[in-house]
């Protein structure tokens, strides 16, 4: 018969493959014989050879059930791994085989006239490039050689499956590619990533970046297999329905294996691999299903009879063109900025990486690339060009470095296309190729040509350069000609698109003074705005500084900083600068932003010459640098205490050595200089010169100075530190950051300290207290009920007789005069309040100092201060009023809004660049990070100073894979019952899961969290319930800098983690408001829903208006949270752990706002 082409029949109809291949073969218990001896044993593709019987009974058993295509036995058939049994020479044979096996069994099925389709499967091998298993070449050329296999053996399409990371299936598309010119035959790629239970690629790769880096090399059909089962998927899948522009597919994994009776089982059944993909099809648009690991004929019987004759489902994807890492995609089109690509990663503009790649200082090139990062680059331009050098050598280096280690989009800027083609062979994510032009025509084999086809075969974008045979084009019509001529060519006979095309209009110096020159700016500027107009789709971009090359350094960063900002208004998209160097108009005197404008327009008249008067205003301007001063006649004293104070450790040992030398003992240099350094820090601190991430830097230079001089300190056997202090966050309180910080502080200032960690009873402190003779116990807690558990504990030291030992109490929850009065009253030795970290060490110092001199001062600790606050009016004190079963504020005619499903499900994957959109920034850099507004720092200049520091520390996190976003979310039929919430298993309202009391407001208007809900006789109504977490990951990245004594960094991660999680429940309320039918009612911004501009309320237990942290555990075991490995009981204080996790009702009533309940 005529076949029908396949992607004709996926245009056409709902089309499902085949099940596993694997498990299919492993039902036969099958042995050695079968495979061809005990040393192929497991070598599941020899089959093909020894036991093609075996291969046509699997192939039968799947199209005896309808399904329309049939996956080869050759998911392993190629060299790099069938070298592991000694048959690499066997590949080519395989691959003939595997696909003649199913082609000729497809056949003996297409007599109905139903086309049966064979695809050739294409596995990741065992060794990723990226990874620096393999090289790229070695892995794209086994794979040409198991694809001219497929061809030949009569495959209809290539699948590229179960691909772990993206350089590997860009080696695989290649060589397909390369295949089918050798065999001259053209057939379909599709293309299947596979995501981990983490919610990213083996390598770290997010959904987002996949289908960036791959939909640019325009594989026919592009999905997911493998590693899950549909249900982990589904983030996936929407983010692919909403985003890709080719047919999406989707072959899952019979669920999450376990093991029984010793083997591997998957429990997803037929009927629910089948209401998947129906609901795949239906709702997400998914057109290609089908079944991996530990599906079976039977469900694919199934999925046959749910979605078999439906005709291919139609979808309006929004294309977004983005370029990405090997981690996360960014869009060429930012908000609120243009796209910064970072210059200093650039041999012929940059001094120090030219010099740290010339030594093979790759560390140090490294360091340069994160630090652009860190001031604001989306983006990094990566030359390597230097005289005598052999560019695809440097380049190899560096991409295979930068490739991974960079978080950011990559651009390869070379004049030799080799070089170019050097750093793709690392660069798994969507890379830049800089540049293309017509300097030497369009001919095959000129630069364009060799360029434009690199860009082609690897998926890139492609700056474009307007230079033609005559030279850099001047005037605004030249530069247009060019454009229009590049574009037609790269179009018509490369087959690229406008959104791959990225025009640098080029400009020459200003500075020079030279008449022909003076309109160079303005000619830019105007040819960037007729691009945009007139190639449609196209981006373009700028290297900003030459037009001010020349000038002295202060003039230039004026002039590029307007110049910049007037090509953005011309609508340029990117631009080549060094982010740092850029002055934000508002900042810059109106006199220097007026003659730079007069200059880029050129507005001389007789008696005025904007260049003449630009080179008069910076005449006497230098640039501000940090100006070190002169520390040549320092004693070594001096040296040492203001290290302490800079948290300066570069060259720290060397002082150390030269202290030692000169004869101060080791002993004395921490005593009597570095803790004088740290004196001062605390005193800086307290009159808030200096902030905490500071502060933190100088301890961790304590520390290091103090472990450098530990060994040659004598030996003798007594403590040298100033007292001895246990600390503990108490039993029920999960939280340790403020007492960690305590630590830090009072270790670094001599100090011993035993940090007992979190949820400690105080019989254990006791003991400890006693076993280290400690000097002082502190207490820790953010809990209200923490406070509580301290007077406890109080009370137990009294009656254990241990209450001479003093007591320092700190946490959020606590008061100054509760802990100076209340709680004076009760304990009978010394208690203090600590406020922070260095109240505590000052307190700790009075108490050491009063030791040692032996004179006894009897009231410090013990008489009891504060204010004496009036008693609140009790309900004694006023009238008697009736509290209403139901606030009469609260309407009870409100829509109800149905939920698009009842029950709860898990969703993994999330992009942390999503997230990070709704992170609260005040809550990151004020309260977590503990920075401060610099003098005269507007509150946006002050965010705009910190968004550095978060870009490049969320940078850090997706390369290390240390935040793990998870949600489990659901939604339920419910009731209001007075001040209860009655959840229900469904809609009959006939049996009751669980139900949640709140209390309510004592007056007017008496609310009450449950008044948001219908009561029984009014109908079903629904509520959402949430958990979100940051997962464990980050807690366990926290704790191993705290341990390894990088304190900044340890209090960085905390808080970032923390807000993410913030940042995440914000997000998953919006995606809640978005399925439930209401977010059209949000505000204008995302600022706006953190004052709650959006309809309905979202409420977290611990708040006044649900203060029973108990709840979380009836949410938890309402959502079965343990699926995400999420814990809460008594023994945690009833919080969640991991520690970055969060939960909430979210009420769907107009009126649902926070309030206090009491």
């Amino acid at each position: 018969m005529s076949r029908q082409p396949y992607l004709s029949a996926v245009n056409e109809r709902v089309i499902v493959f085949d099940g596993a291949f694997g498990t299919f073969v492993q039902d036969l218990d099958l042995g050695p014989d079968d495979f061809g001896g005990a040393s192929l044993e497991g070598c599941n593709e020899y089959l093909c050879i020894t036991r093609p019987d075996v291969i046509r009974q699997m192939h039968s058993a799947f199209l005896d059930v309808g399904v329309d295509v049939l996956e080869t036995a050759s998911f392993g058939s190629f060299s790099t791994v069938l070298s592991e049994y000694n048959i690499s020479d066997k590949a080519y044979e395989l691959n003939v085989e595997a696909a003649r096996l199913a082609r000729e069994t497809a056949n003996d099925y297409e007599s109905s006239g139903k086309a049966r389709y064979v695809a050739g499967s294409i596995g990741p091998g065992t060794k990723l490039p990226s990874l620096g298993h393999i090289r790229f070449t070695e892995l794209r050329d086994a794979y040409v050689e198991q694809a001219r296999g497929l061809i030949v053996g009569g495959a209809d399409l290539f699948l590229i499956e179960t691909c772990m990371d993206l350089l590997q299936i860009k080696a695989a598309m290649i060589a397909c590619r390369r295949a089918m010119v050798a065999e001259g035959r053209e057939i379909p790629i599709q293309v299947q990533v596979t995501m981990e239970t983490t919610g990213r690629m083996l390598v770290g790769s997010e959904i987002g970046a996949a289908l960036t880096a791959i939909s640019a090399m325009k594989p026919d059909v592009f999905g997911i297999n493998c590693a899950t089962g549909p249900a982990e998927m589904q983030e996936h899948l929407r983010y692919l329905s909403q985003n890709a522009s080719m047919p999406i597919s989707v072959l899952p994994n019979a669920g999450l294996p376990s093991i029984v009776d010793g083997r591997t089982h998957y429990d997803l059944t037929p009927a629910e691999l089948a209401k998947f993909h129906h609901h795949h099809v239906h709702d997400l648009g998914i057109g290609i299903v089908g079944g991996c690991c530990g599906t079976t004929p039977a469900h694919l019987k199934a999925v046959v009879d749910a979605v078999s004759g439906m005709a291919a489902p139609k979808r309006t994807p929004i294309n977004e063109p983005s370029v990405a890492s090997i981690y996360s995609s960014v869009p060429m089109v930012q908000d609120k900025s243009f796209l910064i690509i970072g210059e200093r990663t650039n041999t012929n503009g940059s001094k120090a990486f030219r010099d740290a790649m010339i030594a093979g200082e790759w560390d140090n090139c490294s360091k340069i690339a994160t630090e652009q990062i860190r001031e604001g680059a989306h983006v990094l331009d990566v030359c390597v060009d230097y005289v005598g050098r052999d560019g695809a050598i440097d380049m190899d280096e560096i991409a295979s470095r930068f490739a991974t280690q960079a978080s950011v989009p990559l651009v390869l800027d070379s004049t030799e296309p080799q070089v170019l083609e050097a750093g793709l062979m690392h660069i798994g994510g969507r890379a830049i190729l800089n540049s293309a032009n017509l300097e030497d025509g369009e001919e095959v084999g000129c630069r364009m040509d060799r360029v434009f086809s690199l860009a082609r075969e690897y998926g890139c974008a492609v700056i474009c350069l307007l230079i033609d045979e005559k030279g850099q084009a001047r005037d605004v019509e030249w530069k247009l000609e060019i454009a229009h001529r590049i574009h037609r060519i790269a179009v018509d006979r490369y087959g690229l698109s406008a959104s791959d095309l990225i025009f640098d209009a080029l400009t020459f110096p200003l500075s020079t003074g030279d008449d022909d020159l003076r309109l160079d700016a303005k000619h830019t500027i105007d040819a960037i705005k007729r691009i945009k107009d007139e190639i449609p789709g196209c981006f373009t971009t700028l290297g900003v500084s030459n037009v001010s090359f020349g000038l002295k350094p202060s003039s230039r960063h004026a002039l590029n900083s307007v110049f910049l900002h007037e090509c953005v208004q011309a609508g340029l998209d990117s631009a080549i600068v060094h982010a740092g160097k850029i002055v934000p108009l508002s900042r810059m005197p109106e006199e220097h932003k007026q003659v730079c404008l007069d200059l880029i327009y050129d507005r001389r008249t007789k008696d005025y010459d904007p260049l003449k008067k630009l080179l008069e205003i910076f005449a006497d301007v230098n640039v501000v640098e940090t100006v070190r001063e002169d520390r040549t006649d320092w004693t070594v004293e001096q040296l040492l205490k203001q290290r302490i104070i800079d948290g300066d450790r570069e060259g720290l040992t060397v002082d150390l050595d030269l202290a030692m030398t000169q004869g101060l003992a080791p002993l004395a240099i921490v005593n009597d200089v570095l803790l004088d350094g740290m004196k001062v820090v605390g005193e800086l601190f307290g009159s808030g010169q200096m902030q905490l991430p500071f502060v933190l830097q100088s301890a961790e230079t304590m520390k290091t100075a103090v472990a450098y001089l530990e060994p040659h300190m004598e030996k003798t056997g007594e403590s040298s530190a100033k007292g001895v202090l246990v600390l503990a966050t108490v039993k029920g309180d999960v939280h340790d950051i403020g007492k960690n910080l305590v630590d830090i502080i009072c270790t670094n200032n001599g100090y011993e300290v035993h940090n007992l960690g979190i949820k400690i009873p105080i019989t254990e402190m006791i003991q400890k207290v006693k076993e280290v003779k400690a000097d002082a116990l502190g207490m820790s807690g953010l809990l209200v009920k923490s406070t509580l558990i301290m007077r406890e504990n109080l009370l137990e030291m009294n009656n254990t007789g241990v209450s001479e030992v003093p007591v320092i109490l700190g946490g959020a929850a606590l008061t100054r005069t509760f802990v100076e009065k209340d709680l004076r009253e009760v304990y009978d030795g010394r208690v203090f309040y600590g406020r922070d970290a260095f109240e505590g060490l000052h307190t700790l110092d009075k108490l050491m100092a009063m030791k040692k001199s032996g004179i006894d001062d009897p009231e410090l600790g013990r008489i009891p201060s504060g204010r004496v606050l009036p008693k609140r009016t009790g309900s004694a004190d006023k009238p008697a009023v009736e509290i209403p079963s139901r606030s009469p504020d609260v309407i009870d005619d409100n829509q109800v809004f149905k939920p698009p499903f009842l029950g709860s499900k898990i969703v993994k994957g999330i992009s942390l660049d999503d997230i990070a959109q709704y992170v609260n920034e005040t809550a990151l850099y004020r309260n977590q990070w503990q920075y401060r507004p610099e003098k005269d720092e507007s509150d946006e200049d002050f965010k705009s100073r910190l968004r550095a520091t978060f870009r490049q520390e969320l940078s850090t996190a997706k390369s290390a894979g240390f935040l793990i976003p998870q949600v489990v979310y659901g939604y339920y039929c419910v009731n209001a019952d007075g001040n209860d919430v009655v959840v229900w298993s469904d809609e009959s309202r006939s049996t009751e899961l669980t139900r949640f009391s709140y209390p309510r407001q004592s007056e007017a208007p008496f609310m009450c969290i449950a008044d948001f809900f219908r009561t029984f006789d009014k109908g079903p109504d629904y509520a959402a319930f949430h958990i979100v977490t940051m997962g464990e990951a980050v807690s366990v990245e926290a704790a191993r800098l705290f341990a390894a004594n990088e304190y900044q960094k340890y209090m960085i991660i905390h808080g970032l983690g923390v807000e993410m999680a913030e940042a995440l429940a914000e997000l998953w309320h919006k995606r809640i408001r978005e399925e439930w039918g209401f977010v059209n009612e949000d505000g204008p911004s995302i600022g706006g829903l953190f004052r709650q501009q959006y309809r309905g309320g979202r409420y977290s237990w611990g708040y006044p208006a649900c203060p029973d942290l108990e709840d979380n555990a009836t949410v938890a075991t309402l959502l079965e949270a343990g699926r995400l490995g999420i814990e809460v009981s008594e023994e945690t204080g009833w919080q969640y752990q991991p520690e970055q996790t969060t939960s909430a009702i979210i009420c769907h009533h107009p009126q649902s706002k926070y309030f206090v309940a009491r």
